[in-house]
């Protein structure tokens, strides 16, 4: 009935996504469509190749891992008319929770892959790249970085522990935010611009946030002391944490970041600041089924 592209992290979920892959692949078959694999052997590549085959004419690209691999998949697709499908995989897996979809076997997730779509925001940045998910800065990269260099625990529980062993580290960062023209400046301890609820494995940190709306969504902590740092952080997992005199949250449709620190776009390296973004509506069609 037609190719369906693939994209599979090679070290995705420490090796969930490479174990996943042949299993999407029969699913793919079983569907009567022939599977694809354009996965590169660096995270360049794939980008690449995710734009060569959309602009080829691609109608379907899955990307099998989690957010970082959707993100290279979304550097192809974002824009234009191809099916983004999501098997996750990986270790935080988001923007997949966005939609129902964490949680489900990998035969399960590849046969929505293959469904109806629904159109998603994505978010433009001025570094001629896509995000689906969050650009974050602060103590959050902090804990990313961590995270990234363990081995154990595996899964989302992993930023947890990264989180309570980055916390004796904690500082804070001058920091400006521009939403929409209004400029917020303060001593920020961490921030994210969350096009979806959660970032870091299931924390909500953008508990309103909906990747459909045309809006992006802020959260600005600080300045925020150790303790209170600790208090909050169970809190954030349900949305817990918003009300909190040092928990600013803001929400437009472009956000200026500017301040010295390093940002990570979807878990991988962004770069340092400044950095502008701006929401794209309906700019990803994810095949996550039917819109509700």
């Amino acid at each position: 009935m037609g190719e369906v592209h693939m994209l599979v992290s090679p070290r995705g979920g420490r090796g969930r996504a490479a174990a996943a892959a042949p299993v999407v692949r029969r699913v793919i078959e079983q569907a009567g469509h022939t599977p694809v694999d354009i996965s590169g052997s660096s995270a360049e590549e794939s980008a690449d190749a995710a734009r060569a085959v959309v602009a080829a004419g691609a109608q379907r690209l899955i990307a099998v891992g989690g957010d970082g691999t959707l993100n290279l998949a979304a550097q192809g697709v974002a824009g234009t008319g191809t099916a983004l499908g999501i098997v996750p995989a990986g270790t935080g897996n988001d923007f997949a929770r966005a939609f129902g979809l964490f949680g489900l076997s990998v035969e399960e997730a590849t046969a929505t892959a293959l469904g109806p779509t629904r159109p998603v925001d994505a978010i433009r940045t001025d570094r001629q790249r896509w995000v689906t998910l969050s650009v974050t800065g602060g103590f959050s990269v902090d804990v990313n970085v961590r995270a990234d260099r363990m081995r154990f625990p595996k899964g989302p529980s992993r930023y947890t522990v990264a989180t309570l062993l980055t916390m004796p580290g904690l500082r804070h960062r001058e920091l400006i935010v521009t939403v929409d023209g209004q400029r917020t400046e303060l001593r920020s301890a961490l921030f994210a611009v969350n096009n979806t609820r959660t970032f870091g494995g299931g924390m909500a940190i953008c508990p309103d946030a909906d990747p459909a709306d045309g809006l992006i969504d802020v959260c600005a902590v600080g300045p925020a002391s150790r303790t209170t740092m600790l208090r909050l952080l169970p809190k954030v997992f349900e949305g817990g944490h918003v009300g909190h005199r040092q928990v600013h949250m803001m929400r437009g449709r472009t956000v200026t970041i500017e301040g010295e620190m390093d940002l990570v776009g979807d878990g991988e390296e962004f770069g340092p600041a400044p950095i502008r973004l701006e929401v794209v509506p309906g700019a990803l069609q994810i095949a996550a089924g039917a819109s509700p």
